[in-house]
């Protein structure tokens, strides 16, 4: 097959749902998240054929870069990042069109001049231009760039048109409850809700969209979904690594604000919400709105309180010894900052009374793995008990969104033999051995759907605060509370024993994945 056969956007044709001629501008353009994820995935939708004919990407940050160094960084970070292999080919197409601007974040003038640069950029094509505002930086100047886009005018361009300017934000979507609100009111004094898009990168995950397809598209699984048949959910967010160079940063955040209030909490709508009534983005917005609504206070005080948290110690990862979280250069000796959190939750509705749901996220934990675990409740009668002797585990359905995408399912099975004995097996379904290894980054689907307005996978305003709603009242808890009560884990383990204690009383145990 020739080369240009294979990169149809050498031929400037888009394979996707019309996406129109676009602009997008990167606020925040010489960090981390533009050089690993952004950058690669721009690359890898024009490798596809999936960028617009006329698209066209600025970088804007406060650092002074030439557009060929800020060319040259960009390709090396192709090279380092993308999925695929640099093609000279399809990068000697967009690199013309990559440019950069510095300027202040609070600089009116510069948000000016980058007006007038996108209006240099539609005469030169003689058409108008899709906008796309991708703010990738500290959450410190999001404020100051969404109102300079709001007095440039840059916010309002071709404003109820299909091609009208919109924003991408990326977390973390405020501090708690009262920062969310008045995040969203600076939003939506600039922009109207349909030119938002709050970005949670686990939405654009292949399993976890898959996790709404095995929902609703078998019917093996749809009329079982409830507590008539499921017993508890566990949703699991670990990682293997530590804070490392960032715990400046994670001072400020935790678990609970890195990673559950988002990612997790977001796991948890999509498992748990009633079917939407259409695919399109409101239909199943309000339905994820709808169950975090049904979510009832946490309790905070008393001998058994819906939460565990925990700091990392001394331990071995990899078989390599590691240092706990008060070691870590730049950590407070009398931090309260966790690096563990779980909660147990419950969800007053009539497809969940009585089904606890289980979420905790970690660092230094004894592997990376994302995953939803849905236990089944057991069958009734007791012919395969364990008083009669069988060897049963609950049937259980799990959603590996990370590092191994796929689904597995625990079932019981009779062993060959002229006995009748039986053992727990495990049926696997893995995404890279039926569909191949290179399947697309979330980044990728979730700036084309941002291309053409398409926010189903995006968070809705009043979706991020009902999630803070539930979480803010522990912030303030534990804010009071300090130290005290703050339990430690072995770095290289699956958490604490505080932990253990949340499902103990339902006669539950964590899974080990």
């Amino acid at each position: 097959m020739a080369e240009e056969t294979r990169h149809p956007f050498l031929h400037g044709l888009s394979k996707h749902r019309g996406s129109p001629p676009t602009v997008i501008v990167i606020f925040g353009a010489s960090g981390d998240l533009t050089a690993r994820k952004l950058i690669p995935a721009i690359y890898n939708l024009g490798f596809d054929g999936l960028l617009p004919t006329d698209f066209h990407l600025i970088g804007f940050g406060r650092k002074p870069i030439p557009n060929a160094k800020f060319r040259k960084i960009a390709e090396g970070a192709i090279e380092e990042f993308s999925r695929r292999k640099l093609s000279k080919e399809v990068w000697a197409r967009l690199a013309p069109r990559t440019t950069y601007m510095d300027g202040g974040y609070d600089d009116k003038k510069a948000f000016v001049e980058l007006a007038k640069t996108i209006k240099e950029l539609e005469k030169k094509t003689g058409q108008e231009l899709q906008t796309l505002f991708y703010i990738s930086t500290p959450p410190n100047v999001f404020a100051p760039i969404i109102k300079n886009l709001g007095a440039s005018g840059l916010a309002s361009r071709y404003l109820g048109k299909p091609h009208q300017s919109r924003v991408i934000i990326e977390k973390p979507f405020g501090r708690d409850l009262a920062t969310a609100q008045a995040l969203n009111k600076e939003l939506t004094t600039v922009f109207a809700e349909d030119q938002v898009f709050r970005i949670d990168h686990y939405l654009g995950k292949e399993t976890v969209q898959d996790l709404l397809v095995q929902r609703f598209a078998n019917s093996i699984f749809e009329p079982i979904w409830n507590r008539n048949f499921i017993d508890h959910v566990q949703i699991t967010v670990a990682e293997q690594v530590g804070v490392e160079s960032r715990a400046g940063y994670y001072e400020q955040s935790g678990a609970l604000r890195d990673m559950i209030q988002n990612h997790t909490m977001q796991l948890l709508a999509l498992t748990a919400m009633e079917p939407p009534v259409s695919m399109d983005a409101e239909s199943m917005r309000d339905e994820k709105v709808k169950v975090l609504k049904a979510i009832q206070p946490l309790k905070l005080d008393g001998p058994d309180p819906d939460f565990a948290r925990a700091q990392y110690g001394d331990g071995v990862i990899d078989g390599k010894p590691v240092h706990g979280y008060l070691n870590e250069k730049d950590v407070a000796p009398q931090s309260g900052t966790e690096t563990f959190a779980a909660l147990r939750l419950s969800i007053n509705n009539w497809r969940w009374q009585g089904v606890p749901f289980y979420l905790r996220s970690g660092k230094h934990m004894a592997r990376r793995v994302s995953e939803i675990a849905i236990r089944f409740k057991q069958p009734p009668g007791n012919l395969f008990g364990a008083s009669s002797g069988f060897q049963l585990a609950s049937n259980t359905l799990a959603f590996q969104i990370q590092p191994d995408e796929g689904l597995s399912l625990i079932l019981n099975a009779k062993i060959p033999g002229l006995e009748t004995r039986t053992q727990p097996v495990k049926m696997n379904f893995k995404y890279a051995t039926t569909f191949g290894s290179n399947t697309p980054e979330a980044y990728e689907r979730l700036v084309l759907d941002a291309m053409i307005g398409d926010g189903t996978l995006f968070i809705r305003g009043d979706e991020t605060e009902r999630s803070w709603q539930l979480c803010t009242p522990l912030l303030e808890h534990w804010a009071k509370q300090g130290r005290e009560g703050m339990d430690t884990y072995a770095s290289g383990s699956w958490g604490p024993k505080a932990a253990d204690k949340l499902l103990a009383g339902n006669g539950h145990t964590w899974r080990e994945p």
